[in-house]
């Protein structure tokens, strides 16, 4: 069996050196620089041939750290690699899944067809925005599921009345898997939008008066959305409010809006680094995770034991 070689993208290198950690191998040496003009240009500074590669890069802005994920798939295959698997712990562009308005892209397609013609044979990632992604890809993707990290944290958490919500209706399947998991009961916080990242209005469909209540979501950007369904869900009688989302985008006034806001504690994971810290933040690494998937690929065994 060929051997394993881990690298990472800059974007991504404190998790990938966890990952690699815990697998029990180095992080292979690579050099990243940039042209006076901002191009990039990427090197292996040490021998790949025959390896199967496994390349660590979330593609969070800026794009730079696509274009690197790009190179770096690139100059594997030119360095002969056996077979390239590329590890992008958070799936950027996932979010333009569709055409839902006249004379737009459609990202995620896009995002795939760029990660194949560069050369990738498979694809690990984790709790894409929607699930049906992976059908945009023509190589194998190995999807992991959030669940794996959160469910041992919330049952530590020994809540009594616990119940599940999904900040808008789209998120309901993966709110009710929680609650399904649990036993418990799920509501929905419909919502209106005028345009992205501004919310026009929001509902609750269900009872909360004094429950536990966990907001379950893919991912935080604003976390205008999650920060509003908290303090509605307050002001529906919930005892108390927490969120739990597996990639902390958190851009704009995201920190403000948390701190602000009536969650007692965002739970995610470092899928992505946190710019800043809060007291209500609380990160759990993924890194265990993706070690144990990258051993069972590479041994060619399967993967559903790592899910819950």
């Amino acid at each position: 069996m060929s051997s394993v070689k881990i690298f990472a993208g800059k974007g991504t290198n404190d998790l990938a050196s966890r990952i690699a950690e815990i697998y029990g191998k180095p992080l292979g040496k690579s050099t990243s620089q940039k042209f006076s003009d901002g191009e990039l240009n990427f090197n292996y500074n040490e021998s790949i041939r025959g390896t199967d590669l496994f390349i660590i890069q979330s593609t969070t802005p800026p794009s730079d750290n696509i274009m690197e994920l790009l190179l770096m798939i690139d100059a594997a295959r030119r360095a002969s690699a056996k077979y390239v698997t590329v590890v992008v712990p958070y799936f950027g562009y996932a979010r333009q899944d569709r055409k839902d308005r006249p004379r737009v892209s459609i990202a995620a397609k896009l995002m795939a067809n760029l990660l194949t013609a560069a050369g990738a044979n498979r694809l690990m990632t984790m709790d894409l925005h929607a699930g049906q992604i992976q059908g945009f890809f023509d190589i194998p993707v190995d999807h992991l599921d959030g669940t794996a990290i959160f469910v041992p944290y919330i049952k530590q958490l020994n809540l009594d009345n616990l119940v599940f919500a999904s900040p808008d209706v789209g998120g309901t399947a993966r709110a009710r898997s929680y609650a399904k998991h649990f036993e418990a009961d799920m509501v929905v916080c419909d919502k209106h939008r005028k345009r992205a990242n501004e919310i026009a209005s929001m509902q609750v469909i269900g009872d909360v008066d004094g429950k536990d209540v966990i907001l379950v979501d893919d991912l935080a950007d604003t976390a205008g959305t999650i920060c509003k369904a908290a303090n509605l869900l307050k002001e529906k009688g919930a005892n108390t409010v927490r969120a739990i989302c597996t990639h902390p985008i958190l851009s704009g006034k995201a920190y403000e809006n948390i701190e602000a806001s009536e969650l007692e504690e965002l739970i995610t994971t470092d899928t992505i680094a946190l710019k800043q810290k809060s007291d209500k933040i609380k990160v759990l690494t993924v890194a265990d995770l993706f070690a144990k998937a990258i051993r069972k690929v590479h041994d060619h065994e399967s993967i559903s034991a790592l899910f819950i």
